[in-house]
């Protein structure tokens, strides 16, 4: 990984100096390739070229569902599948958490939309009363609660202990030009409880695992991590997932962190720590 100091963070307006030798792009889907209501044109033609030009291209999402489901719904938005090789989601690997409790009453903390993520899974789906584990992917209604709605009912998950798997690690998200609560927001309100959590997706190590041995099947040969590149909006999933995986990043702004013009003095308040600081910024991936 390139070493970090305190130096100005370049912005960008094109990825090729930075992104065009490298053999594959770990690239965020919200936030990157589209807001969730339509697709960033730019984005999607950055990611032809760079795949013309033989590089890989892997979307790696927070998304709670399962990849199939996520191609699914780039299709409706927009997003071109010559735009990417493949996709690893969260939901991906929140499956192996949530399938460990075989047998047991789950509950489903989420919108019916992320219902797929069960799909198969050896375990009994349960209200919240009779519920062992809580499988958190995100609000029952994101457009119109929040967390807060939801404290009574953590209270009393908390009382019994009962575990969290957090299927989505996002605290929030823009969708158009709104900004709504994810799963992670859940999860962070249940520790403060003292509910025990456990998280798929990134920051954390796990799905970083599953995405190179995915390149490695993509490729045909195991890829170096200097030869990745972390493309993300988001500071503490992707850009800081990047930076403890040993791959350098590149930090696309959304109204989650910057709602006015980018400027190295904007940069440098949301990148105090040298250890986390990307590569350089962009205002749009191009």
């Amino acid at each position: 990984m390139t070493t970090l100091t305190n130096r100005p963070i370049p912005i960008l307006a094109s990825i090729d100096d930075l992104g065009s030798a490298r053999d594959a792009w770990l690239t965020d889907i919200w936030g990157v390739m589209h807001n969730g209501v339509a697709p960033f044109q730019s984005a999607s033609d950055a990611c032809i070229r760079f795949r013309e030009a033989g590089g890989t291209v892997l979307l790696l999402s927070n998304a709670p569902r399962p990849h199939t489901s996520v191609a699914e719904q780039l299709d409706r938005i927009g997003v071109p599948r010559a735009a990417w090789d493949a996709i690893l989601t969260s939901g991906d690997a929140a499956r192996a958490l949530i399938g460990a409790y075989a047998g047991r009453p789950v509950f489903p903390l989420g919108p019916e939309r992320d219902a797929p993520v069960y799909d198969g899974l050896p375990i009994t789906l349960s209200d919240a009363a009779t519920a062992e584990i809580i499988s958190c992917t995100g609000l029952f209604d994101d457009e119109t609660e929040t967390p807060d709605d939801y404290a009574s009912l953590l209270a009393d998950f908390a009382a019994r202990d009962v575990p969290m798997i957090c299927a989505n690690p996002d605290l929030t998200v823009e969708r158009g030009n709104k900004i709504v609560y994810c799963a992670g927001a859940i999860a962070a309100a249940y520790e403060k409880l003292g509910g025990r959590v456990s998280y798929a997706g990134k920051p954390h190590g796990p799905i970083y695992d599953l995405a190179f041995e995915a390149l490695t099947k993509l490729r045909a040969k195991p890829v170096a991590r200097e030869r990745v590149l972390a493309i993300g909006d988001g500071i503490r999933t992707d850009i800081t997932g990047a930076a403890r995986a040993g791959i350098d990043s590149i930090f696309i702004p959304s109204g989650i962190h910057v709602t006015s013009e980018l400027t190295s003095a904007a940069l440098d308040e949301l990148f105090p720590d040298p250890a986390i600081r990307p590569l350089a910024a962009m205002p749009a991936l191009a």
